[in-house]
Formats: C-alpha cells, structure tokens, sequence
C-alpha cells in the first residue's frame, strides 16, 4: 500500500523502521507532471531495493528570478494514480515552508562545474539542486538513490556533492527516455505549440549526427562536431535562442572542441545542448565514446 508522508520527520521515521527490518530503500526524487522516464527512475530502483520512494517537491531555490516556478507543470492527481500504478512503498510530498523553514540558511555551492553549462544562464540553479537532494538524502536515508541522464549537468554536480560530503549513497544514473521522434521526455515538452513540438527533435537530430562524426574516428579535432550541431540548430525557425552547443569534458564539462579527438582516444566525451523554442528552455546530451 503507497504511503503519504509530508514532513520531514514522518519521512525519517518512516525509513529508520524500515531500516530496522533490514529493508533496502531506492529513491526517486521528481518535481512532478510524471512522465515514463520518471517511470524508468522507479522501475530501476525497484529492481535493486526492498523498497522505493519517489519525492514530489517543485523546488523554489533552483529557479532564479524570471523563471518558470508559478507556471511549472503540476498535476498531483495524474502523478499519484501513476505511482499507484508502479506499485512504489511511498511517497514523499513535502510543502516548500517544510523544506525551508523560517531562517533557512544553509546552501551547499558545488564549485566549478555549477557555474558551466546551464549554471551560466540560470543564476544559483545548481546551489538550490545540490541542497533540495542533500536534504532529501538526509530525510530519506536511501541506499540508492536515481537520476535520468538527461540533465546531464546535474549528475555531475550531484555526483561530486556526493562525493566531496561523503554520503553514503549509491547513485544510478539512467539512460534518456525518449518519445519516438527522439525527443527526450520533460515535464517542460507541455510548454510547446504543435509547430514547435514538430521541430524540437531537432536537438537530438544534431547531437546524432555529431555524434557520428567522432565515433566514425575521422575527426582531427571535435571542432566539425560542434561546428555541425550548430549549423542544425540555426537551420530551425522555432529555435529563438542557443545557450550552447558543443563537445565537452564528461568530467570538467570544459568546451573541448578545440581539442585534438586523439587526446580523447577510448574515453566518453559529452555532447551536450541547450536552446529556446520560443519560451521553452530545452536540454539534451548524448554520450561519445571516441575510437
């Protein structure tokens, strides 16, 4: 049977019994508006635990000013019939004035790689990411925990946080779900016109065909990979802003394009974009492994 629990202190109880009884606890930590990559996340976890729970919790600390926090797709009543439908052991279903109370202070700032990427268009987006998941780590005390590479960035950031703290957490990074076109699933897709939703999978377009040049191992340098996935993107009328859109370090996430593909020789590089289709800001990436 799915349990609710809504404060932080019932959501510890909760799991140090469990922990008691021996159990193993996956966890799946989501803003909502589910969709069958969410469903992957928790399919994962329960091959590999006694028991999963999944977090419902829009955070405000990782949308600056100007983003779309007001407008976020929430839709409680369609996420929870789909847990219930996935057969999880619980759901945590925090308010905001429970995760940060009055006077909350205390942010965790992941330096380096916070700032790369998505982190230099959205001021502090990566502080309030690492300190939601620390908290919710500390709350649910899971033995592993689940991420969709999709946000690539944020497995990285969450990654070294992990690290650096100590926490005793394994974590599982999970391939991108996509729709047939190739399209990466999110919660923001909901945001695009028809027309638009036409053209997004352009993005995937653009990181297939780059990625093809460096696997191909024909490359003297990753410079025509990301020359090629810029040239995709502007061919696209509904395309109104590229952030970025490049070949990067899986570690550093450094732009590498101007780098030799030899010094790359049997290691993964990122191929990783972000644009506007009108107001929508999309993400997605693809791994390269380079002969």
């Amino acid at each position: 049977m799915l349990e609710t629990l809504k404060s932080p202190s019932a959501m510890q109880q909760w799991s140090q019994k469990k922990h008691s009884e021996g159990k193993t606890i996956g966890f799946v930590p989501t803003m909502g508006a589910l969709h069958r990559g969410h469903i992957s996340l928790i399919e994962a976890s329960k091959q590999e635990n006694d028991l999963t729970v999944v977090s419902i919790f829009v955070n405000p600390a990782q949308f600056s000013a100007g983003e779309d926090f007001e407008k976020y797709p929430r839709d409680f009543d369609g996420d929870f019939k789909k847990l219930e439908q996935t057969d999880i052991d619980a759901l945590f279903l925090p308010q905001a004035s429970d995760m940060y109370g009055d006077g909350f202070a205390t942010f965790i700032e992941v330096r380096g790689i916070s700032g790369k990427l998505c982190g230099a268009y959205r001021a502090g987006h990566f502080t309030g990411v690492a300190t939601v998941v620390a908290k919710l780590f500390n709350t649910i005390m899971p033995e592993r925990a689940y991420f969709g590479l999709k946000d690539y960035q944020q497995c990285v950031v969450i990654r070294k946080m992990a690290a650096d703290l100590n926490m005793p957490v394994s974590l599982r990074f999970c391939e991108t779900v996509r729709e047939q076109d190739g399209l990466a699933m999110s919660s923001r897709n909901a945001y695009l016109s028809a027309d638009q939703r036409h053209d997004a999978p352009i993005l995937y377009r653009a990181l297939c065909e780059a990625g093809s040049l460096i696997s191909g191992g024909q490359l003297l340098k990753f410079t025509d990979a990301a020359t090629l996935i810029q040239q995709i993107l502007k061919s696209s009328a509904h395309i109104s802003e590229i952030q970025y859109g490049s070949v990067y370090d899986s570690e550093t996430l450094d732009d590498i394009s101007e780098q030799d593909a030899a010094s790359y020789s049997g290691k993964t590089v990122t191929l990783a974009i972000a644009v506007k289709i009108g107001s929508t800001r999309l993400i997605d990436n693809l791994l390269v492994t380079v002969p």
